[in-house]
């Protein structure tokens, strides 16, 4: 007999595949227990839990269903750095500088709850508007939430993008720093002599399992952001 957990994972990965897209209705709990030869208590604890974290919404008597992908609660969201570009007027460019499945740093493999041996994709890309960068995504991914980021080559869409396709509301967490640009950050987002960087750093998590971890860096001098009280804030 599965357990909650189990089923809860099958269930997640349903909806993070998106073979369950969002809107749809979920199967009844009786169906559900019925296909995994368990207990519908078992199932109905595995649909509470994913409700807990955003993923469904239930209703009584008009069942659960995949919930619509919708702003964050949160001050601060998730931008799309394309969208955020092309509002501006300026004509977008995404480039792929690296792709590998590796161990995780020490750093990263904390924020992602990783253990010593498992492995994570690790993506370097750049952003650009109008032949000018504007931000560069660090970035490690959990294979093990995340297993269909192994056959994405991410050449043609931003890993951000394509995380937001699959797992729309996160939890988020954000550090915002000034910092120093390395000598590599300011080869590859073109800074003048002794430019500022402005970084994001930013974990996401879904029913405490950690999803992506990643270091945004932007020049100091070619970005700001601005928030609003009741909308959603302003990245450049």
């Amino acid at each position: 007999m599965r357990s909650y957990k189990e089923i809860r994972g099958i269930l997640q990965e349903r909806i993070t595949s998106q073979q369950w897209q969002p809107g749809d209705l979920l199967p009844s709990e009786q169906a559900l227990s019925e296909e995994f030869g368990c207990t519908r208590a078992t199932v109905n604890r595995a649909m509470r839990e994913l409700a807990d974290a955003g993923l469904v919404e239930r209703r009584r008597k008009a069942g659960t269903r995949v919930v619509q992908p919708k702003s964050h609660p949160a001050t601060i969201t998730i931008p799309v750095i394309r969208q955020e570009i092309e509002n501006k007027g300026q004509a977008y460019k995404y480039l792929l500088l690296e792709r590998l499945e590796a161990l995780p740093p020490e750093d990263a493999r904390i924020q992602l709850g990783l253990n010593q041996n498992e492995k994570a994709l690790f993506l370097k890309s750049l952003h650009y508007g109008d032949g000018i960068p504007q931000q560069l995504d660090v970035r490690w991914i959990n294979l093990s939430a995340l297993p269909e980021a192994t056959e994405e080559s991410f050449a043609d869409i931003g890993p951000n993008e394509w995380l937001l396709q699959r797992v729309p509301h996160p939890s988020i967490e954000h550090v915002f720093r000034a910092d120093k640009a390395t000598a590599e950050e300011q080869r590859l987002l073109q800074l003048e002599d002794c430019e500022p960087v402005f970084t994001i750093e930013r974990r996401t998590w879904i029913s405490g399992q950690g999803i992506t971890y990643v270091r945004l860096v932007h020049p100091g001098s070619r970005y700001h952001m601005a928030t609003r009280s009741s909308d959603e804030p302003i990245f450049s």
